[in-house]
């Protein structure tokens, strides 16, 4: 028998969703407020739970944030149940890690159709049979962990000093990493493309970010949690191997953006910066690119202000190695923006 722990604080409508559920053959539980709910969630480990945005002790946001840090309900598909129909609230609590939202009042077809669904995907994924010793099956069985969720193009993932929760997997978009120094300018480390996990730096540490990440456009991005991350890591030599070559290859790649700081050109380095965006978001085995890239993240990657940078473009376009369309950069030749002398 399928469990459902409900937490709302009105009466009635927590009694009359238990009931329904009841009805449909699912042992129910309930709490009238989020510290009971918390406590509920973790004795019962129910399959699905429908909680309250708004309720006193602890409301919806905060139940979601305590059961995302416990490894035993991190993967419980959480339905947040509110009245407020602001589309800042839903977006708060997807971005949160709840999997669907319900704006009361909510028929039983509404409600029936949002469980199941997360619940036939929850067993999809707990269905999937991994190859031993395959490292392409179990990252895909890692991958597969994760919940997508949906950001828009500058939206901040994650900042310097937070507790690591998740490994990110970009699905489809673009990310930068970046430091932000006191007097507000960012310093970009590193961009991930389709089919890039990032964050795992600070899980492998145990430690808080040191950096922050963003989107660089509209993206879809799969967060999986720690719990998991951590369990592929220690019990399957294939991730681990996997994730020390990507911790590798980042650290090489910080220290040759280290050296281009202190040993290259302005001009130099708005070139290096604008070969990395089109060898990383670019079509393959192309000698040309169409980079959709502000100026002030340009400049995040150079090191240098954005003023500096249009003239740099300016320059590039004169000599023929770009054409300015609208906010996209055309590189004409990559091979030619990588010779680019000091």
């Amino acid at each position: 028998m399928k469990k459902a722990l409900i937490i709302e604080d009105n009466d009635d409508i927590r009694e009359g969703t238990a009931e329904i559920l009841d009805l449909a053959g699912y042992e129910t539980f309930t709490a009238k407020n989020g510290k009971i709910g918390v406590e509920l969630a973790v004795k019962h480990l129910p399959d699905i739970i429908l909680c309250d945005i708004m309720m006193p002790e602890l409301d919806g946001y905060g139940v979601l944030y305590l059961l995302q840090k416990n490894p035993q309900t991190v993967n419980i598909p959480f339905i947040f149940l509110t009245a407020k129909a602001e589309r800042a609230d839903m977006r708060k609590g997807m971005e949160m890690g709840a999997d669907d939202y319900l704006t009361k009042p909510f028929d039983d077809v509404e409600l029936f159709n949002s469980i199941e669904s997360r619940l036939k995907k929850k067993n999809k994924t707990a269905g999937f049979k991994t190859v031993g010793g395959d490292k392409d099956a179990l990252l895909e069985a890692l991958r597969l962990k994760g919940k997508t969720r949906s950001f828009a193009n500058k939206q901040i993932i994650y900042v310097e000093n937070d507790d690591p929760l998740f490994l990110y997997y970009v699905k489809k978009g673009q990310v930068k990493t970046y430091k932000r120094a006191k007097d507000g300018r960012e310093l970009s480390s590193t961009l991930y493309k389709d089919g890039d996990f990032f964050g795992y730096e600070s899980l492998c540490k145990s430690s808080n970010y040191t950096d922050n990440a963003a989107t660089l456009s509209d993206s879809e991005i799969s967060l999986i949690s720690k719990a998991d991350f951590m369990e592929f890591l220690l019990n399957h030599q294939e991730i681990a191997n996997a994730f020390i070559d990507m911790l590798s290859g980042s650290v090489q790649e910080k220290e040759e953006q280290m050296l281009r700081l202190a040993y290259f050109s302005v001009r130099k380095r708005v070139a290096d910066a604008l070969v990395q965006v089109a060898s990383k978001f670019g079509e393959p085995n192309m000698d040309s690119a169409t980079l959709k890239i502000s100026r002030d993240d340009l400049a995040a990657l150079v090191g240098t202000a954005s003023e500096t940078v249009s003239r740099m473009l300016a320059d590039f376009k004169d000599e023929k190695l770009i054409e300015k369309n609208g906010n996209a950069i055309r590189v004409l030749s990559i091979e030619k923006l990588r010779n680019v002398k000091q």
